[in-house]
């Protein structure tokens, strides 16, 4: 073997022998992802490999619906979505159980077109006249729409005028929709219906109403790349993370340590 042939085998090898990193594989909930989107970029510096994002409710139907997204053995190392939708993953042995980190606390809120008027929903009472009035109605196919729909709607209206109204939102922002004059009211996650430009929001549920959603990172059952996935978790609910987290329409866990 000639000197040029014998190093070039010795310099192949070198090279075989360097450790391979493998994309990290995230899928989003909604009511996270704006505040996951200007935080990946500094934690991927951080671990060191690429993260690769998809995105999708943290339950229901819709075909991207992140339990959905595993049922078709999507790829995923780390899945972001609400805290029991993460334990029913366990439960399914879709979700690795003992990772789930609390990143952030969601609340439900409204938002309405652009320059239209503001409803008043500063009491129960005030909500549900504002609901009664309403000519149409849009919510999430997600967390805080199934909580509307299955529980708080019917409870203010028990004639089930409200729910005739009221709209499922599959695949889309709510926000979208109010925004483009399909829906007079709007209500998702606040952290949701913020970025959406051409809305106003309007505010929160009153508090003996309100349902807060606790968001929350953990390792899918089939992750391959799991330190990484670990120390990106770490990365998005570490105190450097909370004002990002806050700014975005959120209330941080990590602040609260």
């Amino acid at each position: 073997m000639t000197k040029d042939r014998t190093a070039f085998v010795a310099v192949s090898a070198l090279l075989c022998a360097q450790p391979s990193f493998a994309d990290v594989n995230v899928i989003s909930s909604g009511g996270f992802t704006a505040a996951y989107k200007e935080l990946v970029p500094a934690c991927e510096l951080k671990i060191g490999q690429k993260v690769v994002s998809a995105y999708g409710a943290s339950m229901g139907a819709a075909p991207d619906a992140i339990p959905n997204r595993l049922a078709r053995g999507e790829p995923a190392d780390v899945v972001i979505l609400a805290g029991e939708a993460f334990d029913k993953l366990v439960e399914d042995g879709k979700g690795m159980a003992g990772t789930r980190t609390d990143l952030a606390r969601s609340a439900i809120g409204l938002s309405v077109k652009a320059g239209a008027p503001k409803p008043d929903i500063s009491t129960v009472e005030a909500l549900k006249n504002t609901l009664m009035e309403a000519k149409s109605i849009a919510y999430s196919a997600s967390a805080s729409g199934t909580y509307l729909s299955e529980e708080l709607f019917p409870k203010l209206d028990p004639s089930g005028k409200v729910m005739a109204k009221a709209k499922k939102i599959f695949s889309e922002r709510v926000g979208t929709i109010v925004a483009r004059g399909e829906a007079e009211l709007g209500f998702q996650q606040v952290s949701e219906l913020i970025p959406i430009e051409g809305l106003d929001f309007v505010g929160t549920l009153p508090e003996a109403v309100q349902r807060v959603t606790v968001f929350s990172a953990g390792l899918a059952a089939d992750a391959k790349e799991t330190e990484a996935a670990k120390a990106l978790i770490a990365c998005l609910g570490g105190v450097d993370a909370a004002e990002t987290i806050r700014k975005t329409g959120l209330d941080p866990i990590s602040a609260k340590r």
